[in-house]
């Protein structure tokens, strides 16, 4: 059985000047790294005990240390990306200061078999971009993401 994800694709603007927030993932493997290593703030949630929504908004919470703006809401779908999840994306039409965002974390063995752990932020830094400019930036499971909004 597929593991699953949510997240939220925030988007600012109209027409032409229409943003979308995203993240650049954390970590030594995305260090050196932009096109292809940008995503939307998610996370995975167990569909039996929790709604793709609320862990959609928990997940936004723990990436960027910030409550989910009010706006209007919209489910884009369920897609399968590159690792195999199900994604749940969720539109939202609402701005955000990103200048106070705190970055949750994760710890990993670095360098591998090396027996230390090193904590890495999930996403080490977010930005407003064009849509265009999101379609090279998003992981390649993620590049449909901007197109549907």
């Amino acid at each position: 059985m597929a593991a699953h994800s949510a997240g939220i694709l925030l988007v600012r603007g109209h027409a032409a000047s229409r943003e979308v927030l995203i993240g650049h993932m954390g970590g030594p493997f995305w260090a050196r790294k932009d096109e292809g290593a940008w995503s939307i703030p998610k996370g995975e949630y167990d569909p039996a005990t929790e709604h793709a929504w609320d862990a959609a908004r928990r997940e936004f919470q723990e990436e960027l240390g910030l409550p989910v703006p009010d706006g209007p809401t919209t489910e884009l779908g369920v897609f399968r990306v590159t690792s195999g999840k199900q994604l749940t994306a969720f539109r939202v039409a609402a701005d955000l200061d990103v200048a106070d965002a705190v970055f949750g974390e994760f710890e990993l063995e670095w360098p591998p078999r090396s027996g230390r752990f090193e904590r890495f932020p999930e996403i080490d830094r977010v930005a407003w971009t064009s849509v265009a400019t999101a379609r090279t930036r998003l992981v390649l499971g993620q590049r449909r993401l901007p197109d549907l909004i």
